[in-house]
């Protein structure tokens, strides 16, 4: 059962209200007074609160800030309710928690249904909570080796700070998800985790969806609707930072942002202060930023690519998240987690797998990293369903090719890692039907990342 709970100082409105919710199947305590709603408040938890705004003893907003400096686990979500609301006084209450805004009269319609959705979204926020405590970063990193347990460590060192974190890593060693975990420890838990991957939006795009837009920032112009050149007037857009507001903001590929983009991530980084793109009013955060690249940051400043005085402001704590072949000790910990939540999607029965294939997987050199070794579960289990084991035999032969024969037939590891993400895409585009959104989807990348990748292979793109 969903429990309300009702403050106002008016005895007939608490009274209807209490008979119509215990009707509707809710659990209901009324409070006539701010006093009187704290101290219930403090005794048993509640879903939702509808809140007066007029009340004897105290302003409903004070006591709104007060329901929301609870402990998340014990806060509801909160209705006002006022018979001389203003849209100045609604855009108050939002902006200090309230889920929704009643006037009255009240529209008993109207009111079952905000009550509804309130009861829903405070389900759904606690559902998350309880996620995130089940989210570790043990489960971010699986196994025992050296270099995972050191990973680990470093998070739970780090997390709780506000440091800016840049990690380094291959495609495919889970950037991604070290950035969400250190978010998931950090003193910003309960606030939003926004991310933009700086490779897969155009560069005309890219000051936009950081920044955001206000009205005027493209006019229209005879012709426009190009999908090629800056976005036509549009509505405003809130960018990516002004969302990370209070949490984190993860950019993803940071090595692949323009020079021109760097400059004024740079100084918003110093400031914590921006302009939206055509506006005038400059915007404050409070944002703490995690980076990510799998390019050599130093490398790519000394050929100009990379603004030093950027590398230093994202560089305060590096990770360097190592490669699945330095970590080979964690292949069999990690394919029988990949079984486990692989078979719970596809509704399968617990499948195993031999120690001969184990042995096997061991051997080969994952280019592809920890998302390689994730598809490649995926597609054994689709294509064995019958299977309860995973045996030597149901591996593609990809995964058999033996490191003699690898160092027989090239020269260098670029070489060697060159041809197999070569065969490797085609396979995945001849699944895919030559399509590469769909190609990009199975190799766990961004479109724009695989045409790339595509055309520094040689491969060519027909869709």
């Amino acid at each position: 059962m969903n429990h309300i709970l009702i403050v106002d100082d008016e005895t007939e409105i608490r009274t209807s209200l209490e008979e119509i919710l215990r009707e509707e199947g809710y659990g209901v305590a009324t409070a006539a007074t701010a006093a009187e709603a704290i101290t219930l408040l403090q005794d048993a938890p509640y879903d939702v609160v509808l809140l007066d705004i007029w009340l004897p003893d105290r302003d409903g907003l004070d006591v709104l800030g007060d329901v929301h400096a609870l402990a998340i686990e014990a806060r509801p979500e909160v209705v006002i309710i006022s018979g001389h609301g203003t849209i100045e006084t609604a855009v108050r209450a939002t902006k200090l928690g309230a889920y929704d805004f009643l006037e009255k009269p009240l529209s008993l319609e109207r009111t079952l249904i905000v009550l509804k959705n309130a009861v829903e979204a405070r389900r759904l926020r606690r559902d998350n909570q309880e996620f995130k405590r089940q989210f570790s970063v043990q489960s971010v990193l699986t196994g025992e080796s050296v270099p995972s347990k050191a990973l680990r460590q470093q998070i739970r060192l780090m997390a709780p700070t506000n440091g800016r974190v840049l990690i380094y890593g291959e495609s495919g060693t889970g950037k991604e998800l070290i950035a969400r975990a250190i978010h998931a420890e950090s003193l910003r838990r309960d606030s939003v985790f926004v991310e933009l991957n700086c490779a897969a939006i155009p560069e005309a795009h890219i000051e936009a969806e950081l920044f955001g837009v206000r009205h005027g920032a493209y006019p229209l112009a005879a012709g426009s609707g190009s999908n090629l050149g800056p976005p036509t007037a549009s509505p405003e857009k809130r960018g990516t930072l002004e969302r990370a507001d209070g949490g984190t903001l993860f950019l993803d590929e940071v090595g692949d942002m323009s020079l021109k983009t760097q400059a004024k991530v740079l100084s918003a980084l110093d400031e914590q202060l921006f302009t939206p793109v055509g506006g005038t009013q400059p915007i404050r955060v409070d944002v703490r930023v995690i980076a990510a690249t799998n390019k050599n940051l130093e490398e790519e400043i000394l050929k100009g690519n990379f603004r030093e005085d950027l590398f230093y402001r994202l560089n305060v704590v590096p990770f360097s998240v190592p490669p699945l072949r330095e970590r080979k000790q964690d292949i069999p910990p990690l394919v029988r987690e990949f079984l486990r939540e692989f078979g719970r999607q596809y509704g399968r029965p617990r499948m195993e797998v031999s120690e001969e294939a184990l042995e096997v997987l061991a051997q080969h050199s994952w280019p592809g990293n920890v998302r390689e070794l994730k598809n490649l579960v995926e597609r054994v289990l689709i294509l064995n369903p019958r299977a309860l084991r995973i045996e030597r035999k149901h591996l593609p032969p990809l995964t058999q090719r033996s490191s003699a024969r690898i160092s027989e037939e090239f020269s260098t590891l670029q070489q060697a890692r060159d041809a197999y993400e070569r065969d490797y895409i085609l396979k995945k585009m001849e699944e895919a039907k030559s399509n590469v959104s769909r190609a990009a989807e199975l190799l766990g990348l961004e479109r724009s990342h695989l045409y790339r990748k595509m055309k520094a292979l040689g491969i060519s793109v027909r869709e």
